[in-house]
């Protein structure tokens, strides 16, 4: 009987997802409550044929160095601007993502903290909790409507279409900005109007971040782009955190050059800019995907991806299908 292939996870995943690995491979999982450190990972991955990781891992030149019977790296997130896809091609190494599973949950959890931003919730709740709430008032914590306005979605794929879909039973005018125009039928579906950049940012009441985290993206939004926003608008991002200039973010908060942000991410995890701890900023800990159904989808569809790898199909969900072809 041939040995089955070993596979290290960074974390215990789920127990479905635990299932599917455990049916196919040898695997052994991290199960401390603090992460894996660097050392530790590179000294467990040794002798692995698999690795299971979180975006909190980066499959980089080192770790590849440092695992040299590896031959797939499967990553539980859509994102994976945590692996170097290049040098996975370069040494031979699989890399695969989630994508699909966790868009309606993100949506959901995006739509969420623009509700909370607009409304003021999580000021409301703080206040009810202190014990010095004195009762109704006619102008207590007064926040602005969502319904009927207009929401600018940056980035339309499959998270953006899905805040587009929940803006029709709101009645909000959506626009949208992204590098391919989407086509003719899914804008008519949607009611959405495509616009380029500026002009969405001058004429978003709230504006909602849906891209990947790329070269062209990193610091998407900077001062000169915040600058171009209504002061009475809120910017909305569950994409990447380094999608946004957090200290040009806080500059334009604390000079009232919008009305306030809710971030589910950050640009240097989990470390947050102490400027972004103001009243009129919803912050939430990377948690957008966050249901146990959409987490336990996802940890799945990559324990699939490699036992599909080692039984000699191709992962669904490849991020470089050249490496197989070259074999």
């Amino acid at each position: 009987m041939m040995a089955k292939p070993k596979v290290l996870a960074t974390r215990p995943l789920f127990p479905a997802a635990q299932e599917i690995l455990n049916a196919a491979c040898e695997a052994e999982y991290w199960t401390k409550p603090e992460r894996i450190s660097k050392e530790q990972l590179f000294a467990r991955i040794e002798d692995k044929e698999g690795l299971v990781c979180l975006l909190t891992e980066k499959v980089n030149l080192e770790l590849l160095a440092a695992a040299p019977k590896l031959r797939i790296a499967a990553n539980v997130a859509v994102g994976f601007d945590n692996i170097d896809v290049e040098a996975c091609t370069k040494r031979g190494v699989v890399a695969t993502n989630t994508p699909g599973v966790l868009d309606e949950t993100t949506a959901d959890f995006a739509w969420t903290l623009m509700m909370a931003v607009g409304r003021r919730l999580v000021e409301g709740d703080t206040l009810a909790r202190s014990g010095n709430w004195k009762g109704w008032d006619l102008d207590q914590l007064v926040g602005t409507d969502v319904w009927g306005k207009t929401l600018g979605i940056v980035g339309f794929g499959r998270i953006g279409r899905a805040m587009a879909r929940r803006a029709i039973g709101f009645q909000m005018k959506v626009i949208y900005a992204d590098a391919v125009r989407a086509p003719e039928a899914v804008e008519k579906e949607l009611n959405a109007e495509y616009r380029e950049m500026n002009g969405l940012l001058a004429d978003s009441d709230f504006v909602s971040v849906h891209v990947p985290l790329l070269p062209e993206t990193r610091r998407l939004f900077d001062a000169p782009r915040f600058s171009k926003m209504k002061p009475t608008a809120y910017l909305i991002n569950t994409s990447r955190g380094a999608v946004v200039d957090e200290a040009a973010l806080v500059h334009t908060l604390e000079s009232g050059k919008i009305a306030g942000a809710a971030l589910d991410v950050f640009e240097n995890e989990p470390i947050i800019h102490p400027g972004l701890r103001r009243p009129n900023v919803v912050l939430a800990p990377h948690i957008a995907s966050a249901s146990v159904e959409t987490r336990t989808k996802m940890a799945c569809m990559a324990a699939q991806n490699v036992v599909a790898m080692f039984t000699g199909q191709q992962p669904a969900n490849i991020l470089n299908p050249e490496v197989l072809k070259a074999k």
